[in-house]
């Protein structure tokens, strides 16, 4: 898909700190129109936009979900993630989850190891 399309894409991990790379990513997605839903247990805006704590406060479609949080958090999310059925998630680096990456390939969610920042400046996003 390419960076035109308008998708609505989960950012799990989502900070305030402009020097974070989850923080970039909530940016660029903006700035191509995506419609973003950050995900961080305490925050409650990000950049104008309303953040939710948790995967499960999340209603609706979901095309893409873009992880920045390591294996020791994402480990528990499977579930969540199985039921909010997205098109695909993203593995930012540092935050590869073989384990979880097969549980949502075997329930139809496609995974990839990527960085959301060059698929969305290459227009591979």
């Amino acid at each position: 898909m390419s960076a035109t399309a308008t998708q609505r894409v989960v950012v799990v991990g989502a900070s305030d700190k402009p020097d974070r790379f989850a923080h970039k990513a909530l940016t660029l997605l903006s700035h191509y129109r995506h419609e973003v839903v950050p995900v961080h247990p305490c925050l409650k805006e990000i950049k104008g936009m309303a953040v939710v704590a948790d995967l499960s406060d999340i209603t609706g479609v979901v095309d893409t979900v873009t992880m920045y949080v390591g294996p020791a958090i994402s480990a528990d999310l499977a579930d969540k993630l199985i039921f909010l059925k997205p098109r695909r998630v993203i593995y930012n680096p540092g935050a590869e989850n073989a384990r979880l990456a097969t549980k949502l390939e075997a329930a139809g969610i496609s995974t990839e190891d990527a960085c959301t920042l060059v698929l969305l400046h290459t227009r591979q996003f």
